[in-house]
């Protein structure tokens, strides 16, 4: 067993990586000022990105739920890896050799993930090699008669699993994997006999992370006499969690980020089709239905973009039905407009594209339709509208998706809409849907009847009012004081302190939750800076929250000097960013105080760290 990795390495291995790039196959990142960038933290939720990176520190910090840490230990948390693990993750991405000190040994605690990652990849090369073998000929054929050809093989890494009990077993077992170990990563199964092959007589995708390493795989039956699935996926390892992982995420991810727009389909082959058309931002999940772990990893390689676009396809029959009206319910996880493509007669992406070639895939997310706009008529398309019943069951699943629409502008067109297709009374719609907003819990969309918030006299018709939030409800205390001034500045003073500082400042951490909904609503209105910028503001406010800001807009600031404004407004601004690398600075020299030896090569590179953050304090204050 090797033994530990020396100090030195771990050191250079650090130097070396560029944190930016590491966390961007992760994150979309974009510029937030003097050495820092910024973008949705990965650990928790988040509306408005605060998970700042810096690369000249070789540091990030996410001042939303206090993570924070290096490139390792960035990789520990995100991988799940040990610390050892993570030094050796890094290493091969940079092809840096590691030395190990003799007379130290390497504590498992579990399944070493890193064998089972490399396990994985092994495996990945050797179905890969299968593939061009006088047996898999059935598999090219299948490819073939779909449209694919050898290069798009080898782009997505597709194999062929022979069809023996055991060729993968004892081509990885010559290799020094152990059964456990092949057990563990789900490559194998166990018998009575013994451990076979998971895989046998099957076409095989590998299943990767956004950095290109193999998690899992999945794989497509060929032969009549294969009683298993016509699908067959890794099951639930260590390192493979299928509600984690989205097919083609890898390949499409900087399309994803650099065009703000998903494609979700249904298959692999499904993404292939798309990609090779075009559709360069084409993904699916893994025999699992779209869930919130799924728009986690989503959001964090599109970014909250309110322009973005999320296009789901569906089938045309029951099971798209039930699958769109899932995907409404997690709709308000997004920050982007989501819309449904359905393609004609039936086809999915990769019959459409055999059919009526590339272009056809294409047309097919240019004609797409807002996603409740389809899962309204997906919801009514159940009901016999000729009967009463019919219409007031068909109303009872309707109207929670009318409720739904994030757009408060959008709902009484939609409401209109709704009473229109289902014959009833305008008043009768509104109060449903009116009903259906206000009902504490959120709508089931299962079957008739279903619905859930639906119901109730008139005495639901008004909502108890949301306690109203004002400069009188605000903490008293020093910091959210610095807060206050700060925001106040930005409001009146926006076009003043400009777009570059304000851009930064919106991300800075804010204690007073009354203020952080404010400082959010100033991210959302930043493009109308030069515009009608406190109305942009209130806009993008809460009604709760709304008299807050009119009080900030009009409140006395403590400069009188008119001509004196702009630089107070940007000085009290810039105070409020230095108070996060204040904070960095505490976090520095808290950690070279723990490693003790000032003369230690841990400790000067804590050193370097604190000079280039003081480098950028100066920096953020100079004109």
């Amino acid at each position: 067993m090797a033994g530990r990795i020396k100090a030195s390495d771990v050191e250079e291995v650090k130097r070396r990586t560029n944190i930016g790039d590491l966390v961007g196959d992760y994150v979309a990142l974009k510029s937030a000022g003097i050495d820092s960038m910024k973008g949705l933290c990965p650990f928790h939720d988040e509306r408005s990105p605060s998970f700042h990176v810096r690369p000249t520190l070789g540091y990030f910090h996410c001042f939303g739920c206090g993570e924070s840490g290096d490139s390792i230990s960035f990789v520990q948390k995100m991988d799940h890896l040990s610390f050892a693990e993570s030094v050796e993750r890094l290493a091969a991405r940079i092809n840096y050799v590691l030395t190990y000190e003799e007379g130290f040994e390497r504590r498992e605690d579990g399944p070493n993930r890193a064998r089972l990652l490399a396990a994985n990849q092994a495996a990945s090369e050797f179905y890969r090699g299968q593939l061009m073998g006088e047996e898999a000929l059935t598999a090219r054929t299948f490819l073939a008669q779909r449209g694919f050809d050898e290069a798009s093989w080898e782009l997505f890494g597709v194999g062929y699993a022979p069809r023996g009990w055991d060729a993968l077993t004892g081509h990885l077992r010559k290799l020094g994997y152990t059964p456990q170990e092949l057990v563990q990563a789900g490559l194998v199964s166990e018998g009575q006999r013994g451990v076979y092959d998971r895989f046998r007589g099957r076409v095989v995708w590998p299943i990767r992370d956004t950095s290109g390493q193999t998690l899992g795989f999945g794989a497509r039956k060929l032969y009549d006499d294969d009683n298993g699935p016509k699908y067959l996926n890794t099951p639930e390892t260590p390192v493979y969690h299928k509600s984690r992982v989205l097919y083609g995420l890898d390949l499409a991810k900087k399309s994803i980020s650099r065009g703000r727009r998903a494609v979700i389909v249904e298959g692999y082959t499904d993404v292939m089709a798309c990609h090779l058309a075009g559709v360069e931002d084409a993904i699916a999940t893994c025999g699992t239905a779209f869930g919130k772990d799924h728009i986690s990893m989503l959001r964090r390689v599109m970014g909250d973009d309110a322009a973005a676009e999320v296009i789901f396809t569906f089938d045309p029959d029951e099971a798209g039905q039930k699958a769109a009206l899932r995907a409404f319910g997690e709709e308000q996880r997004f920050t982007a407009q989501t819309y449904a493509a359905i393609a004609p007669d039936g086809y999915d992406p990769a019959d459409l594209r055999l059919h009526k070639g590339d272009e056809a895939v294409r047309e097919l997310f240019d004609k797409k339709v807002p996603l409740f706009e389809f899962a309204l008529k997906q919801a009514i398309a159940r009901f016999d509208l000729n009967s009463v019943e019919g219409r007031v069951s068909a109303l009872r699943q309707a109207a929670p998706i009318v409720a739904g629409i994030k757009d408060p502008g959008m709902r009484p067109g939609y409401t209109r809409e709704l009473a229109r297709m289902l014959g009833l009374d305008l008043r009768e719609v509104q109060h449903a849907v009116r009903n259906t907003r206000q009902a504490p819990a959120e709508p089931e969309f299962g079957g008739p009847g279903e619905a859930g918030g639906f119901g109730g006299g008139p005495e639901l018709d008004r909502a108890p009012e949301p306690p109203k939030a004002s400069l009188a409800t605000l903490r008293q205390d020093p910091a959210v004081w610095l807060e206050r001034d700060a925001i106040m500045a930005m409001i009146q003073q926006g076009p003043a302190v400009g777009p570059e500082l304000l851009s930064q400042a919106v991300t800075a951490q804010v204690t007073e939750p009354n203020l952080k909904l404010v400082r959010d609503a100033l991210q959302t209105a930043l493009p109308s800076l030069g515009g009608d910028w406190i109305e942009s503001i209130l806009e993008a406010t809460p009604p709760s929250h709304q008299g807050l800001v009119r009080e900030l807009a009009i409140a006395s600031m403590p400069q009188r000097d008119p001509a004196l404004l702009p630089e107070y407004s940007r000085e009290v601004v810039i105070s409020l960013l230095d108070r996060d690398l204040v904070s960095l600075k505490q976090e520095l020299l808290a950690r070279m105080q723990r490693i003790g030896d000032s003369t230690s090569e841990a400790s000067r590179r804590v050193q370097e760290q604190l000079a280039a953050l003081e480098h950028a304090r100066r920096g953020l204050r100079h004109d």
